[in-house]
């Protein structure tokens, strides 16, 4: 079996224009109308069958071939960041405080290429589903498309995602076994005690030195409550209150983000979040309310899944530039809920050396295009051979 990377490399200026055109015009989770309509009108320039406006923004293409009843799907994430771009590039973000700082618009790419090549060759029997999915960047994008129902009108028997990954060479790829990424939470918590003149301090109930004491508090938790076999980050990213040095402010707020590898322990830091806030707060005659938010759940690999995009890598590279043992990562995907309903597998492949990803020096790396189309086109001919007709 030839390998794909050399028929997709015939069209890699074409989509290297494509990715660069995503880039220069991003836009935010659940706002990407321009990226859906350039996929659908690619998908249905190719032969594929278009379903748009799938959990608002999103988009899934349908290519069948041969007579075969498996299927596999295949996501990318289409949506940027609030960032303002730092990058001296001619196709430089054109929305002003938006950037694409995680690669999406490479993502997106890289299944376009693979479903071209795919609506090219047929060389698989069975259905192959392009997942376009938007808001992945802790919108909630993944569970839109859930609600709207995306695997009961969108049938898999797998499920596929790929990241790309700076420090990585551009042709080398690298996934986790079990559990690969953390699940992430969002929390604020409102405290309201007693506004007063800065003179008079004893008239008040001091929230800000209440919110010091809490945020102090907090970080017992991981140390305390959290088994040290477990892994657990609690993190407070941000506090507010107050507009004047002379008063002291009836209310401040704070609030931060909680990673853990399984929402069990999502769960008892909640509880001790819940217990220390609402504690703290009642010492000092303040009250607390606190909204914990589950944004991401652990993204966990099946085995056969694993297996299957693993060895594909190694088919197309070959088994030393696939990293079957990459060490997990703190930082979260929301395609973790996917693979709560579907079998499937993630895998990060080759950014070479770039910025890190969400910072406004990032850019994707063009030539891990034909990496990553290849790898999800050399996927469906291995799970969806032909010949089983």
């Amino acid at each position: 079996m030839s390998s794909p990377i050399d028929q997709i490399r015939r069209y890699h200026t074409e989509l290297t224009t494509i990715r660069q055109d995503i880039h220069a015009n991003p836009e935010l989770g659940l706002e990407e109308h321009r990226t859906a309509d350039l996929v659908a009108r690619k998908l249905e320039e190719w032969g594929i069958e278009v379903h748009r406006g799938v959990g608002g923004t999103g988009v899934v293409g349908v290519l069948r071939s041969g007579n075969g009843e498996a299927t596999i799907g295949l996501r990318a994430d289409m949506d940027a960041l609030p960032i303002v771009e730092a990058n001296d590039i001619p196709y430089r973000s054109r929305n002003q405080g938006m950037m694409h700082a995680c690669g999406h618009d490479g993502h997106t790419t890289m299944l376009l290429g693979a479903a071209r090549y795919l609506a090219e060759t047929r060389a698989f029997n069975g259905t192959v589903n392009f997942i376009f999915q938007p808001g992945e960047e802790g919108v909630g994008g993944a569970l839109a498309m859930l609600q709207d129902d995306l695997f009961a009108r969108f049938p898999c028997n797998a499920v596929y995602g790929m990241h790309n990954r700076p420090g990585m060479p551009v042709g080398k790829y690298g996934i986790s076994p079990g559990t690969a990424m953390a699940g992430g939470g969002f929390f604020d918590i409102t405290i309201t005690g007693k506004g007063a003149h800065g003179a008079r301090p004893e008239e008040s109930i001091d929230p800000v030195l209440v919110a010091c004491h809490i945020g102090t508090a907090l970080q017992s938790i991981v140390s305390r409550n959290v088994s040290p076999r477990e892994v657990a980050v609690m993190s407070v990213t941000r506090v507010l209150s107050g507009d004047a040095y002379n008063v002291i402010p009836q209310t401040a707020s704070m609030g931060g983000t909680v990673r853990t590898m399984k929402r069990e322990t999502m769960a008892l830091v909640e509880e001790g979040m819940r217990r220390i806030a609402n504690g703290v707060a009642s010492g000092f005659g303040a009250t607390a309310e606190v909204d914990f938010r589950l944004i991401f759940a652990p993204l966990v690999n099946h085995e056969r899944e694993f297996h299957a995009i693993a060895d594909a890598a190694a088919d197309l590279v070959g088994d030393a530039n696939v990293n079957r043992a990459q060490a997990p990562a703190q930082a979260s995907e929301d395609f973790a809920f996917m693979l709560e309903k579907v079998p499937g597998a993630y895998i990060n492949l080759g950014n070479g050396d770039s910025a890190s990803v969400h910072n406004h020096h990032y850019n994707f790396n063009d030539e891990a295009i034909p990496f990553g189309s290849a790898l999800y086109a050399r996927l469906v001919e291995r799970q969806l051979p032909r010949g089983t007709e």
